[in-house]
């Protein structure tokens, strides 16, 4: 991104998935092998050696410096980029926004005000409302996002979970705590990201075992965990998730 932002200069600025990068914001669904960048100098759309060009509206005192150039600041990126996926993207992007740099939902929905006339945004508006500051990671928000189409109950983000002297003991990704269940996703990273210096990742496993007990034995909630294999085959998962939750669901 840099590089191709220094090569072009003034005459644009980083904008869509590549401000959302560089933002720290993360991303699901958008292709990260071309450089998206925004016309300043009233240049055509069109996409060469890497780079795509895009026409829109861009003020200059609403952009950034970001990594020695200009970008669209965050809440305008996360739209951009979302124009570019779907839904489900779109709720990733929005989640993690709100997550690492900003955690106003009003602004992010006067975001959406303004770029409504835009092609491709039409299907933004039911993730946006959907979007929380709680979601830490693109795993929690796909599988809001399938809870959602599913027509699951949508859980609680960030659920806490404290003992009887009210110190707080766990904090799951997922509570629906009026039926009864706790959830979390499963990454690939989780187990390594918990891995201290000189420790046997079996024993973060065994660590994370005994948490889930406890948490089971001060809630009398059961528990159910999603990898993400399981957003891949959406039918069967709704399915698993609606038996714990002794709910229909839609399809």
């Amino acid at each position: 991104c840099l590089i191709a932002q220094h090569a072009l200069g003034p005459a644009v600025a980083l904008s869509h998935v590549s401000a959302l990068v560089m933002h720290g914001i993360a991303t699901y669904g958008v292709p990260l092998d071309n450089v998206h960048v925004t016309r300043l100098d009233g240049g055509a759309s069109r996409s060469e050696a890497g780079v795509v060009h895009h026409r829109a509206q861009c003020l200059t005192d609403e952009l950034v410096e970001l990594g020695g150039g200009l970008a669209t600041p965050p809440h305008r990126a996360a739209v951009e980029a979302s124009t570019l996926t779907d839904g489900e993207g779109a709720l990733v992007h929005f989640d993690s926004l709100l997550f690492s740099v900003d955690d106003d939902h009003d602004k992010l929905m006067r975001q959406i005000a303004v770029m409504n006339s835009w092609p491709n945004t039409q299907h933004l508006l039911i993730p946006a409302r959907m979007a929380v500051a709680g979601a830490q990671s693109p795993g929690e928000s796909r599988g809001r996002w399938l809870f959602w189409r599913q027509g699951l109950p949508i859980p609680e983000c960030q659920y806490k979970v404290y003992d009887d002297q009210g110190q707080l003991i766990a904090t799951t990704d997922w509570g629906w705590p009026g039926l009864g269940v706790l959830g979390e996703f499963d990454g690939e990273m989780k187990y390594g990201r918990l891995l201290k210096p000189g420790q046997d990742p079996g024993d973060v496993v065994f660590a994370e075992k005994q948490r889930e007990d406890l948490v089971r034995d001060l809630t009398s909630c059961t528990f159910i965990r999603l990898i993400w294999r399981d957003y891949y085959r959406q039918r069967i998962t709704a399915e698993r998730v609606s038996r714990r939750l002794g709910v229909r669901h839609r399809f």
